[in-house]
């Protein structure tokens, strides 16, 4: 099962993309056409019952798979939205109504990079063109940080051949992006993608690849050089 919330409507070919590559690597994919914004917005505003309120939604919207047992993971192909859901039980345990339904719904909470020890074995020599050059990786505060996923992309995709990089200086330090802060924060928000910019143009890259909508949406706009999700590499590497 595939989710996403500001993605889909920013960014709809990260969602394709996602879809392709599963399915090459033999994992069928299910959207829950009801499921919408995680929730993590409207916390970011301090909107804290209207983001309960998203959960709920979602969590009705997903329920029907997880309770037949028909799915093995939610996947999240956006970090932020992914940190946030796999917080749903935290978020939702005194609620008795949904306190044991959100439990189970992080518990099947993965991103997307949790999936590549299973889907590079499958890719092994599918791949039709491995772009030249570098690609560099911002891994976001979200993944690194928040759902303590470190390494996993980098090194899968070196393993199919991707030239991947992080920045020799503060590849662990925060884009600007930060949910919300990118617009209430506008200023402090652009000095520090501006620096993070500096770092990921000294290795000269091709292509700047994140794993979060609002860290690609944010470096783009200090930037010519593409940036895109690291999963959109990787399709249009299998189709080339």
């Amino acid at each position: 099962m595939l989710e996403g919330c500001v993605q889909p409507a920013m960014m709809p070919g990260i969602n394709s993309a996602t879809v392709r590559v599963l399915d090459a690597a033999g994992i069928q994919t299910v959207v829950a056409r009801e499921a919408g914004c995680c929730g993590a917005v409207k916390f970011h505003l301090n909107d804290q019952d209207g983001g309960l309120a998203q959960m709920r939604a979602n969590i009705d919207a997903w329920w029907p798979w997880v309770e037949k047992g028909e799915v093995e993971a939610i996947v999240m192909n956006a970090s932020g939205c992914g940190v946030t859901v796999k917080e749903y039980g935290h978020l939702l345990r005194h609620d008795p109504a949904y306190a044991d339904k959100a439990e189970r719904v992080s518990q099947l909470t993965r991103d997307l990079s949790e999936l590549l020890p299973d889907i590079v074995p499958q890719l092994q020599g599918k791949l039709r063109a491995v772009p030249q050059g570098v690609v560099a990786f911002h891994p976001p505060c979200t993944l690194q940080h928040g759902q303590k996923l470190r390494g996993g992309v980098e090194q899968h995709l070196r393993a199919l051949g991707f030239d991947v990089r992080l920045t020799a200086n503060e590849s662990h330090l925060c884009c600007g992006s930060a949910g919300t802060y990118s617009v209430l924060q506008a200023e402090l928000s652009g000095q520090l993608r501006d620096r993070k910019l500096g770092h990921l143009g000294a290795l000269q890259p091709t292509v700047i690849t994140s794993a979060n909508i609002g860290c690609i949406t944010h470096l783009q706009s200090g930037t010519d050089t593409p940036v895109r999700h690291w999963v959109q590499v990787l399709d249009e590497a299998l189709a080339a």
